[in-house]
């Protein structure tokens, strides 16, 4: 048997080559028979998963040899070429979207129980009253408790289309009877700005966490109410920004440059350029701005920086981003999946190309980072490495660097306590997420009725919370973490009452904590302080 599929291995693997080239060939183009046919390679290749469809000894599910097969196409052209299977590409369809329909709640399965975190800013539950820490037990009549039944069979039942209804039963934490909400499905924002707040009297602050539809439209309404409330100085937050629509980026940029000045231009496989200009007058071209970058600031986030910097406008803040400077369009294959393929490499006004090289394969350019890391270049800017030969220079006569990332104007150090690193993965990871939502839990009645002004004075990370989330991290099985929790425990309390505030008031009261005592929030402040 062990012989066998020592034999059989590279046969799919050679299958899975051949159903790649075709199907790389199809891609986006005409399917005709005509066109596939007039082609001697292609048409061998289609007859070889016929025959062995047809005739090969043994059952082989070419379907899934043939996405294994465009995945592994797509790995050797660049790092972000990817290929999105069917299953997936609905839910990354929404994301980018910036909506979904449903009923608008998050939620944990507790004992087998729905039980809600949030109802979502915006959404219908929110609307109707549905709070945190409700049970909902019943949908349409369908009992959805103690029923063994999955996360994503729950979802199915509580989504459906745009102004279906849904009557839910709910259990309420005080209260004796069931409550009936009768809930229209509708329109659910998926946020991509996540906070908007004055940082001083004169600086106000924005958080974006990617480019999605919406992404210009919740800017321009967070910038309009900032100048409302008397900001004169916009700090932009990219960080951790992973990039997304294009042309979300370049409206943002154009609201902050003055002119008809050149925002990026692209070139494609032939050589053509296509350049994009600043259009419109801007809600801040004459005001200041801080763009906050750090090495997970991607794509269109680089776009942003790259034209701010190159048109001499603001002040670049942080440490160098990640360096990916290719455009991708996404095409669909025909059977519900998708690629985003590469189609061309996008230019700052200088006129470099901000991409990082890839040449030493896929795996080597994701573990980038450890590079930065051992190097020294994310604590010390003069370990930033740069080529002469891809230096630039902007209308006012500053140098800046093509070949990897956007190097910062201001560069602020990260704090690299690996013990730092290690709560802030609790916190990325919903570990802290799960343990705030069980002590909301023990008493939903109170924190519920907690306004967001008397949240500040009142809540209080306890020692008895901090033991508490020290016993959970240590008794999760999955989670293989030595932490001394002793050491930074001030931390732990500050990322603690920021994931409470979150799930009681949403991602602005949460980001405001977690920028409490943030090196970039706090250069980015001196800087705004220094100008008159």
């Amino acid at each position: 048997m062990k012989g066998r599929n020592k034999i059989f291995t590279p046969l799919l693997i050679s299958i899975a080559c051949a159903a790649g080239l075709i199907l790389g060939a199809r891609m986006n183009f005409d399917t005709s028979d005509e066109l596939f046919s007039a082609n001697p390679k292609k048409q061998k290749l289609n007859r070889l998963i016929d025959y062995i469809d047809y005739e090969y000894v043994d059952d082989v599910n070419t379907d899934s040899i043939v996405d294994i097969t465009v995945n592994k196409i797509l790995e050797n052209l660049d790092p972000h070429s990817v290929y999105i299977p069917k299953e997936e590409y609905a839910a990354v369809t929404d994301n980018m979207k910036g909506d979904f329909v449903g009923i608008g709640v998050s939620f944990y399965n507790v004992g087998d129980t729905i039980v809600v975190i949030k109802a979502l800013e915006g959404g219908p539950s929110e609307k109707i009253g549905i709070r945190g820490g409700d049970r909902i037990l019943y949908a349409n009549g369908n009992r959805l408790f103690n029923t063994g039944i999955s996360n994503d069979s729950i979802t199915n039942q509580l989504k459906g289309k745009e102004n279906t209804k849904v009557t839910l039963k709910v259990l309420r934490k005080g209260l004796k009877d069931m409550l009936t909400f009768n809930v229209k499905r509708g329109k659910v924002p998926l946020k991509s700005v996540d906070a908007a707040y004055m940082l001083t009297d004169d600086l106000g602050y924005i958080k974006v966490n990617r480019f999605s539809e919406t992404t210009y439209a919740e800017f321009k309404t967070s910038i309009s109410e900032l100048k409302k409330m008397g900001a004169k100085q916009i700090a932009l937050d990219l960080r951790d920004n992973p990039g997304g629509y294009l042309s979300e980026a370049i409206n943002i940029a154009d609201e902050f440059i003055g002119g008809e000045k050149l925002i990026l231009f692209t070139k494609n496989k032939s050589g053509a350029i296509e350049e994009t200009y600043a259009q419109r007058k801007g809600e801040f071209e004459n005001g200041k701005v801080f763009v906050l970058i750090n090495e997970n600031s991607a794509s269109a986030s680089e776009v942003v920086a790259g034209a701010l910097q190159d048109n001499d406008v603001g002040t670049i803040v942080g440490r160098r981003s990640y360096g990916k400077g290719l455009v991708q369009r996404e095409m669909e294959l025909g059977d519900g999946s998708a690629v985003r393929l590469t189609i061309a490499r996008y230019y700052t006004p200088t006129g470099r190309s901000i991409q990082k090289p890839y040449d030493l394969g896929n795996e080597s350019y994701f573990n980038d980072y450890m590079r930065r890391y051992k190097n020294g270049e994310l604590s010390n800017e003069d370990n930033i490495e740069v080529n002469d030969s891809l230096r630039f220079t902007t209308p006012e006569g500053k140098t800046v660097y093509g070949g990897g990332g956007i190097i910062p104007d201001v560069f602020v150090p990260k704090y690299t306590d690996s013990e730092k690193e290690k709560i802030n993965f609790l916190l990325r990871s919903g570990y802290m997420s799960r343990f705030v939502f069980d002590i909301l839990e023990r008493d939903r009645q109170y924190y519920n009725s907690v306004s967001r002004e008397d949240f500040v004075e009142e809540i209080e990370i306890t020692e008895e919370m901090i033991d508490g989330f020290e016993t959970y991290i240590l008794l999760e099985r999955d989670l293989r973490i030595n932490l001394n929790v002793k050491k930074h425990k001030p931390l732990l309390k500050k990322y603690l009452k920021a994931e409470m505030a979150q799930q009681l008031f949403g991602t602005n009261a949460f980001q405001r904590y977690l920028n409490e005592d943030d090196r970039i929030i706090e250069k980015v402040i001196e800087l705004s302080e220094e100008i008159e």
